[in-house]
């Protein structure tokens, strides 16, 4: 069975990634070459920590224009879903989650930059369990300690971005 990798991202969360992307691989991979270059010159490599922390920070920098190149590729680009009473990527759930109530954004951190909402993913495992579920439903998901966490979702909102 594939698993669906698709990621819903607004019109501005796509941009705002497609630049970050445009500037690791562009600037960013010349100035931190320029770095490695300076660094490499002070000589000994094995007790260089400008050298290998210049290394650390170009790997890292590789990650994330990856991971990019990943989210954009697969991105769904549009408004946010309008809230209907289903759980779906890129709305709001409010959820009593064990004994509290949540208010969260289901889909990618990237959306949400700047917002003070916490973020599940559709592939976590509470985003997995809640995903296509209504207003009323009750499940549960296992904790990755292995506890078993009941929920039930009480509201889906459209996500405007705040």
């Amino acid at each position: 069975m594939a698993e669906n990798t698709e990621t819903f991202l607004t019109q501005d969360a796509y941009d705002r990634l497609a630049a970050e992307l445009e500037h690791l691989s562009t600037t960013g991979r010349t100035e931190i070459a320029a770095r490695i270059e300076a660094a490499r010159e002070e000589g000994d490599l094995k007790e260089n920590g400008g050298y290998h922390a210049a290394k650390d920070e170009q790997g890292k920098q590789e990650a994330r224009i990856r991971t990019l190149q990943q989210l954009l590729k697969e991105a769904v680009v549009g408004e946010a879903p309008e809230a209907d009473g289903i759980v779906r990527g890129g709305t709001v759930v409010t959820a009593i989650v064990a004994d509290g109530e949540e208010v969260f954004l289901l889909g990618s951190r990237e959306i949400a930059a700047g917002s003070e909402l916490d973020v599940y993913s559709e592939a976590s495992p509470l985003g997995a369990a809640i995903l296509g579920l209504a207003v009323g439903a009750k499940t549960s998901y296992t904790a990755p300690t292995g506890r078993e966490i009941p929920v039930e979702i009480v509201k889906v909102d459209t996500y405007t971005g705040q």
